[in-house]
């Protein structure tokens, strides 16, 4: 050890070594009678100096010399060549080792040589070259990484410059989102771009800009907001896969979806108006539903009405035809017969719609009858048929109908009545 560093440092030593061509002056003063220090100084450099001289000595096969001869480090070439070897062997088997290293689970190693992109490791426990000739990056892939578009951490700490954007109908609007995203090539996201988040807030404010031009505000703002960030998604996933980013998104979230704060008031309003005419139009539609209905049942009612009166008198008509017919074959047989018979029915008619009073005349008595019950029930039927409503033209028609049935039952009758004229003729042509 030079003697200047150890002055420096402040330490005593021993100048009696034979090295320095110096006599021991102070032998007596720094050692006992049987040559050892005292224990209470300080240690003897010059002894520690030849202890690491002989440990070399020995490493490097220089046995021959003795403590005698100088405690010097002086090898030989054979022990200093296998020394050297053997420390340049742990130096190299350290540097190979530097070389390992550890990828956790989710996680992907992307190796780099020379600072270019070599290959990618998956995760365990891998070896690349040590620096400088390689070098790693540990990049995880499993972890879902989030971006914020319109606010920062919080809703209410809006970014005016990336939440409003204009509508297809001229309108501005306040949208706040956040896009959730993962990596499928740590090597694309690590080299390809510069600064990764904000690539995917620039794609991901480019995205919803363009799917909002194209789409109406009460579309957005109402029934279409999932259908917009859907979009959204999809296209940011075009944009990042032509740029390479290495990124699969995940998720768009639609945090808050408004009018700008300045004309919050006037929407408000707006809608609510809006709202009104909905009601009120679904109020009209409800009435309309319910007398439409109606009013077509009443329709289909009196036209069915109508035909069937149409068909009843059509029939009735027919009929009096028929037996008008029936009636002048008959005429033009006997005219004198059924003059009488037209006659009786006539009369027939009118006496059965009348009130009549029987008066004995060709007897002595001057009894008169009279059918008390029924002028009763005629003038109870005549007062209620006041107080009716006038009837309908089907109405009569049934009345005229039921006047005829009368007819047809008493003439039914009048043939079976062996009093009568076509009785007496019926007989007579059956005893001929």
């Amino acid at each position: 050890m030079p003697i200047p560093l150890i002055k420096k440092i402040g330490l005593k030593f021993s100048l009696n070594d034979p090295r320095w061509g110096r006599g021991s002056q102070d032998n007596g003063q720094n050692q006992n009678q049987d040559g050892k220090r005292p224990s209470d100084g300080p240690p003897d450099l010059d002894q520690l100096w030849r202890e690491f001289n002989q440990r070399l000595n020995r490493l490097f096969g220089n046995k021959g010399r003795g403590e005698g001869e100088g405690g010097g480090f002086n090898p030989d070439a054979k022990g200093a060549g296998i020394g050297f070897g053997l420390i340049a062997t742990i130096l190299v088997f350290l540097w190979l080792v530097s070389g390992f290293f550890i990828v956790q689970e989710g996680q992907t190693g992307v190796v780099l040589t020379f600072g270019k992109y070599s290959h990618m490791t998956p995760a365990g426990f891998n070896w690349r070259w040590p620096y400088p000739i390689q070098s790693h990056e540990i990049v995880n892939v499993s972890q879902v990484r989030t971006v914020e578009v319109g606010y920062r951490s919080n809703i209410r700490n809006k970014q005016a410059k990336e939440a409003l954007m204009l509508t297809d109908d001229e309108n501005i609007i306040d949208i706040q989102f956040a896009v959730q995203y993962k990596l499928k090539n740590a090597a694309e996201w690590l080299f390809n771009n510069r600064d990764q988040e904000d690539l995917v807030r620039q794609v991901a404010e480019t995205a919803i800009r363009e799917i909002v031009g194209h789409s109406k505000m009460d579309f957005v703002l109402y029934e279409g907001r999932e259908k917009v960030a859907f979009d959204v998604g999809q296209l940011m996933q075009q944009i990042t896969d032509r740029y390479k980013a290495g990124v699969q998104i995940t998720n768009v979230t639609m945090q808050a979806v408004q009018p700008p704060e300045q004309v919050q008031a006037a929407f408000d309003d707006a809608v609510k108006a809006g709202q009104d005419r909905e009601r009120q139009k679904n109020e009209g539609q409800a009435y309309a539903n319910d007398v439409i209905p109606r009013a077509r049942g009443a329709a289909s009612r009196l036209l069915q009405e109508s035909e069937a009166y149409r068909a009843r008198v059509v029939a009735n008509a027919q009929g009096d035809a028929a037996r008008f017919k029936q009636v002048l074959v008959e005429y033009q047989k006997a005219p004198a017969v059924t003059r009488d018979r037209m006659y009786l029915d006539t009369m027939q008619q009118i006496f059965a719609n009348t009130t009549k009073v029987m008066v004995d005349s060709k007897g002595s008595n001057n009894l008169i009858y009279l059918p008390l019950e029924k002028l009763i029930s005629q003038s109870a039927a005549e007062g209620a048929a006041a107080r009716a409503p006038v009837p309908t033209a089907p109405q009569s028609s049934s009345t005229s109908s039921s006047a005829n049935e009368p007819l047809q039952s008493m003439d039914n009758q009048r043939q079976k009545d062996p009093r009568s004229r076509d009785g007496r003729e019926s007989r007579e042509r059956e005893t001929r």
